[in-house]
Parts: structure tokens; sequence; C-alpha cells
């Protein structure tokens, strides 16, 4: 199976560059990147061949496409692609517009091909074993949840607010409110957000407290900030979910298992995870799904109503009021 990627904007595209390569039967065959030297070296690391321009990577004999793009050309990219008759795996969030995220959904059902998000949290083993025994009833009925997803500032075309579409909100409340779905079976009705830049002198936000209130009537916080110091913090930041139910409270931290590692000559505490890799779990998810027909864990639908949340955020926090989401 060949696989294209197109744009290392995302950091996340290394990993899943790596990823590729334990996949057996799968080649990483082109790079697409109109970043000239990121695209050229990104293809000498992982064997495969660059292209400046991704309609010139369509031409290739490819099954499926990678899409790690800044947020604002996810649309074009992924539509491209499939309409071209290949499958895609998308980055978060889907879109910027929601407008651009129907009109993918729309692309991927015409053209019978697979558009999976990268919802990695999805294959992380602790938060999958949270979905089984929300499942299985042993927490009872979900009353409340309590989530973060905490980080540094990125930068670069994650501050711009054309590329990125949205700061720490944009960047951070897509995961955690998927999970949310997952383990609910319900949407989000309502949202009231807080939201602003108190971190960083940069133009676009840094921070955010998000109230959500699902059709199920399960109330939910979220705190997505890049409230994170960018020198000394051992890691990118963390992903953490409380659960409520009737019959019982569990503490999902995604991350638990790392080892901490002090370093003389570097001055900084690092964490060194050994646990899973949920990255490596969604590639092989995505490749399986591909080569059944089966449809993926994360669809394009999760992705837009995910999106539809964060910009139903920020509606809310410049109107100072409750904003209520139709589906």
């Amino acid at each position: 199976m060949n696989i294209a990627i197109f744009s290392f904007a995302h950091m996340h595209a290394y990993s899943y560059a790596r990823s590729l390569k334990d996949l057996p039967g799968v080649t990483l065959k082109v790079v697409a990147d109109d970043d000239v030297e990121r695209g050229r070296q990104a293809a000498e690391t992982f064997g495969a061949r660059y292209v400046r321009d991704y309609q010139d990577a369509l031409k290739e004999p490819l099954d499926a496409v990678i899409v790690t793009s800044e947020n604002s050309r996810h649309a074009e990219m992924t539509v491209a692609a499939l309409q071209a008759g290949l499958h895609v795996l998308c980055e978060k969030p889907i879109a910027t517009r929601i407008e651009d995220g129907h009109r993918m959904v729309q692309a991927a059902h015409d053209a019978k091909k697979l558009l999976q998000m990268a919802f990695p949290m999805r294959y992380n083993i602790p938060a999958a074993r949270l979905k089984q025994q929300l499942d299985q009833g042993r927490l009872g009925r979900i009353l409340l949840m309590n989530g973060t997803n905490h980080g540094k500032n990125p930068g670069g075309w994650f501050i711009d607010p054309v590329l990125a579409g949205g700061g720490a909100v944009m960047d951070h409340t897509v995961h955690i409110v998927d999970l949310m779905r997952w383990y609910t079976g319900s949407e989000v009705r309502e949202v009231y957000a807080e939201i602003d830049t108190r971190f960083h002198p940069i133009g676009i936000d840094d921070t955010g407290l998000l109230t959500l209130e699902f059709e199920n009537g399960v109330i939910a916080a979220l705190d997505p900030s890049w409230s994170r110091p960018q020198r000394s913090f051992p890691t990118w930041g963390d992903v953490t979910l409380e659960v409520v139910g009737t019959e019982g409270v569990t503490h999902l931290d995604a991350f638990a298992q790392h080892l901490v590692l002090y370093k003389e000559i570097a001055g900084q505490a690092q964490h060194l995870g050994w646990g899973d890799d949920p990255d490596l779990r969604m590639l092989e998810s995505f490749i399986a799904c591909i080569r059944a027909g089966t449809p993926p864990l994360a669809s394009g639908h999760d992705g837009l109503q995910a999106t539809q949340v964060a910009l139903a955020c920020y509606e809310s926090a410049r109107l100072a009021r409750p904003v209520k989401i139709s589906q």
C-alpha cells in the first residue's frame, strides 16, 4: 500500500511517518510540501520521493494520503485527494470553517472513500479502557466530566489566525470533546466559554475555560490552554479526564506511563514515555480499515462535530453568553 503525506507543516507528520515505516506492506511513497527545504529533508529522512505541489503527488500510484498541513489547507488537500480516488487521514481540526468541513465529509461520501480524523486519543490504551468500562456500565450513568488538554505554545503558524483558525481553543478543544462525545454517545447542545490571551505576547488566544452541556444532560468542563512553560516544562502537556457517574468516579491520565529523566547538562527534566504509541495504533487502524473496507473509528463526521464545538466556544466568548449548537 502506497501512502503520501501532504505537508510536514504539522509536527505530527513526523510521528505518522515513523509509524508508517513500522507497518508491514506499507510504503511512504511521496512527500508533498511547498516548503522545499522542509519537504526535501523529510522525504530524505523517510525514504520517500519529494514533490513541491500536492497536485503532482496525486498523479502517483497511491492508495491513501495523510494531510498534515496548516489547518486552513486541510479542506483543499483532502477534497482533492478524495476526488482522485484516495483514502484520507486528516489531521485535526477538520477545517477552520464549518462549511469546509461539510464539503470534506460530502466529498468522502461521493467518492466512497474513507475520511478518517487524526484523533489518536481514541487509540490510547488507558482512554480505550475507560470507554470499555463506561460501555459495561461500571460507572453507571455519566453525570459530569472535567477535562484538560494543557500544552505549550507551539508557535509558528499555530499562532496565525488565518492559517490556524484559532489558538489554543481551536488546537486543543477537539481532542477532549471527541473523547467526551465518544464516551457519552451524545452531542454537545450548548457551550459557554471564557477565552483570552494571558501567557504569551501573541495576537491569538492561549487560554480558555469551556463549559459544555450535552443533549443527554451531561455537564462538562474543559481547560485547553497553552499554559505550560516553554523551556522548563518536562513535556508538551497532558490529556486528563475525570468522569463522574451514578455508580462511581474515575480519573484518566492518558500519558501517566512515563519516566522522568533529570539531566545535569540539559538542566531540564524530561518525560520519557514507556506506554503505548497511540499514533502507531491509529495508523494501524487506518490501514486495516482501508484493507477491510470498514468505517474508521473516528470519521470525518466526528471531526466536524468536534470542530463545531470549538467554533461555538469562540462565538460564546465573543458574545459573552451561552451559545446553542444546532445539529
